[in-house]
């Protein structure tokens, strides 16, 4: 057994916020002992029964962060990372579940592997699970056997990276999808107006010379994709959402009924188009970082519940790769080890979200999403966990991941992950 005490315990389905002590046997939660209201948390007697005494005073213990984008580039580019050094990186981010995208080489459009990155997962000691395509050979010509793809553990469906320009097939995809009872993510980008993708058309790609994307590329494809999911009644995920257009779009379909999820990045609501101007290479992402005012929208959406999630859309990408010229270099950042530091410094000390709140975008509705039951702090529920310190600052210098290529590199942040529990297990102590 192991008891965590003394911590201050966040559960956002409940919405309990206060101190209490854990006791977990045999990977679950087995008590939650709340102080205070005349409870006075684990005796002594508790204490000397259990194997692990993990005190966390001073700490937040929430539900351990579910990611549902990241890029583990495993099979087919083991340069930039495979399975276990994203799971690593998971963990020192306080993340115990995340989901692959299928864009690997070979595509994971086939059971034999989506099966490998699932039982390559199995090693790492946090849940690793993996979107299948929607497309075969992600060319959005011919739909996947979404069918065996389910039966051989694909938690969803995807071609991200590369945006579904068949309407029909859009369609279809979300009818089976709806039939599976599995959700669909979707990159909304539209190439035909886009020149020189990574860069938001605007001011800064005026002065760099550089064509860009402009915010219609998104806007359009996000536009199509809420009425089509409206009228086939599929769950559908936004992914990585950056305009401020594409944020009220979303709502208007919530509102309208269809079951739309969106997901924001880290690095969207904390950076604009100008960090390009600073960091090159390394404010380079599909889609693109976008203006000041698009920044303050994806705040506002996230307040207002329009958007649903945070991912990290964690892409490495080699040194040499990121150190190519703006309109060379591969777009993508890493994000696994700096998603949670940048929301607490940037949503909930800025005063736009509650700790509550933070974590039903964390943990609670990516789990959701996903038809997990993970997210969530309660008895009987499987023990992962985060245990973080919000009161001190640190600076982002090393990272588990196989690549480095963050813009976040020397910033000062508070939200330091001391723990990471995984089914009762530590899998990551600072």
């Amino acid at each position: 057994m192991m008891l965590i005490k003394n911590g201050r315990v966040i559960d956002p389905e409940s919405g309990f916020d206060g101190p209490a002590d854990l006791l977990v046997e045999d990977g679950k939660i087995k008590k939650i002992i709340r102080r205070g209201n005349n409870e006075n948390g684990s005796d002594k007697e508790t204490e000397n029964s259990v194997g692990e005494v993990i005190d966390a005073s001073g700490l937040i213990v929430a539900p351990g962060l579910v990611d549902v984008h990241v890029h583990f580039r495993d099979p087919g580019l083991t340069y930039k990372e495979d399975i276990v050094t994203g799971a690593a990186a998971a963990k020192a981010g306080g993340f115990t579940t995340v989901v692959c995208m299928a864009n690997t080489k070979p595509a994971a459009d086939n059971p034999e592997t989506v099966g490998y990155i699932i039982e390559k997962g199995k090693t790492t000691g946090i849940h690793v699970l993996a979107a299948a395509a929607v497309s075969k050979g992600l060319k959005g010509q011919e739909l996947t056997d979404m069918e065996a793809l389910k039966a051989c553990g694909a938690a969803g469906f995807t071609d991200d990276g590369i945006p579904l320009m068949d309407e029909k097939l859009v369609k279809a995809a979300m009818e089976k999808a709806k039939e599976l009872d599995l959700p669909l993510s979707f990159h909304e980008e539209d190439p035909a107006f886009i020149f020189n993708n990574g860069i938001n058309r605007g001011a800064v790609s005026e002065k760099l010379g550089i064509g860009g994307s402009p915010a219609l590329a998104e806007d359009s494809l996000v536009a199509r994709d809420c009425m089509i999911a409206l009228h086939t009644g599929a769950a559908v995920n936004i992914q990585h959402i950056s305009s401020g257009n594409s944020v009220k779009m979303v709502a208007l379909a919530k509102e309208l009924g269809a079951d739309v999820w969106a997901e924001v990045t880290p690095h969207h609501f904390t950076l604009d188009e100008t960090a390009v101007l600073e960091h090159g290479t390394l404010a380079k992402m599909n889609p693109p970082l976008r203006t000041a005012k698009d920044r303050e929208a994806l705040i506002e959406g996230l307040k207002s519940g329009a958007i649903d999630i945070i991912a990290t859309d964690h892409a490495p990408h080699s040194q040499e790769e990121k150190e190519k010229p703006l309109t060379e270099a591969p777009s993508g950042i890493i994000g696994l080890e700096t998603a949670l530091p940048l929301a607490v410094t940037k949503l909930v000390k800025a005063g736009h979200l509650t700790y509550l709140e933070l974590m039903e975008k964390m943990c609670l509705n990516p789990a959701r999403l996903y038809r997990l039951e993970s997210g969530r702090i309660r008895e009987g529920g499987d023990a992962d966990l985060v245990i973080f310190d919000d009161s001190e600052t640190f600076t982002v210098r090393e990272f588990r991941s196989k690549s480095s290529n963050s813009p976040f590199a020397g910033e000062e942040l508070y939200g330091k992950v001391k723990l990471t529990i995984c089914g009762g297990k530590v899998v990551y102590r600072a």
